[in-house]
């Protein structure tokens, strides 16, 4: 019997949520399965995935076949590498614990990523937050501004009144002035 790992799917429309499950070849995708290897969520970001990592290497070392999302998923996990590793070990150009070592340095790495990308995004959410913020609080003070300006017109209006007339009594004032002037310097 020909045995694929692949992805049953659950979850409502435009929510999926996947059981990473194997089954035989002929059976429909989300009919009947021989054991359930574990859950692969893509509505989270970065994607949740849970295997059982014994499990399923020990099916891929027996003859399953992932299909391309579930090998993607495998890679991700590091069930392919550790396949790779030991198919190494078997041939002798590596020993265990050499296998073992790169093994968790590559998870070591993986972790970190993971880390590095959770935290970008945890940053990225906070900075849109304070931009967000921010332009709200400008926003808040036009909108005050403006109805600081509607309520004050008369006000405003009444000392534009009173410039005009203080201006034409400052030129009246002037040629007087001038006028005097003229008389002292004939």
């Amino acid at each position: 019997m020909a045995t694929k790992i692949r992805l049953q799917r659950f979850g409502k429309k435009g929510k999926p949520f996947f059981h990473v499950v194997v089954a035989d070849s002929r059976s429909p995708r989300d009919g009947k399965f021989i054991e359930r290897l574990g859950s692969y969520n893509p509505n989270t970001n970065p994607a949740t995935i849970e295997i059982n990592f014994e499990k399923t290497l020990a099916w891929v070392n027996s003859g399953a076949q992932p299909t391309d999302t579930a090998r993607a998923i495998l890679s991700y996990k590091g069930v392919l590498y550790k396949k790779h590793l030991e198919g190494g070990v078997k041939k002798g150009a590596l020993t265990q614990e050499q296998a073992d070592e790169k093994f968790t340095a590559w998870l070591d790495a993986k972790a970190g990523k993971i880390s590095g990308k959770t935290e970008g995004l945890a940053t990225s959410k906070a900075d849109a937050r304070k931009e967000a913020l921010a332009a709200e609080a400008k926003k808040k003070e036009e909108r005050a501004a403006a109805i600081a300006a509607k309520n004050a017109p008369v006000a405003e209006e009444v000392v534009e009144e009173e410039a005009p007339a203080a201006e034409a009594e400052a030129t009246e004032e002037a040629p007087a002035a001038e006028a005097t002037k003229e008389e002292g310097a004939e």
